[in-house]
């Protein structure tokens, strides 16, 4: 899938997200996969389907709508839009999209939650952390776009 698509299935179409910087994901795991395991490494992945196990990454690791991850995460950014239960650690960002399950302790730097989103669990935070709370603007025009076609 190329990053253009990716990034419209989630509606970005601005620069002040996470996505929004991204230029291409060296793995991807498709919604009718399975992976146990570790991943590691210093690159972009997007998860669509399941993962049992831990995670341990500097770059960005995004959970697509429809995946499940039952293990810590822990990545220089995460953008959630699946089901966490576990325990997930940004260094530098975490963003949780309407359709976002988490059960687990958050800890990040900046934290933005969609109206929407479930987060059973702790949030712990630096002295200096952002908590933002946000209704998705992108995907509310594009469901109004779709009504009147």
């Amino acid at each position: 899938m190329k990053i253009e698509e990716l990034l419209k299935s989630f509606g970005r179409k601005q620069s002040r997200r996470t996505l929004d910087h991204v230029e291409n994901f060296t793995t991807m795991l498709g919604p009718d996969s399975v992976y146990m395991g570790v991943f590691q490494g210093k690159d972009n992945h997007i998860i669509y389907g399941e993962v049992q196990g831990e995670c341990d990454l500097e770059g960005l690791l995004v959970l697509g709508e429809g995946s499940r991850w039952k293990g810590n995460i822990r990545a220089g950014s995460v953008v959630i839009a699946g089901r966490v239960e576990g325990d997930i650690q940004a260094t530098e960002k975490l963003e949780l999209a309407r359709t976002a399950y988490v059960r687990g302790k958050i800890t990040s730097p900046v934290v933005a939650i969609a109206r929407g989103a479930v987060h059973e669990g702790s949030i712990r935070m630096a002295k200096q952390t952002q908590i933002t709370r946000f209704v998705e603007r992108r995907e509310a025009t594009d469901e109004k776009n779709r009504e009147r076609d």
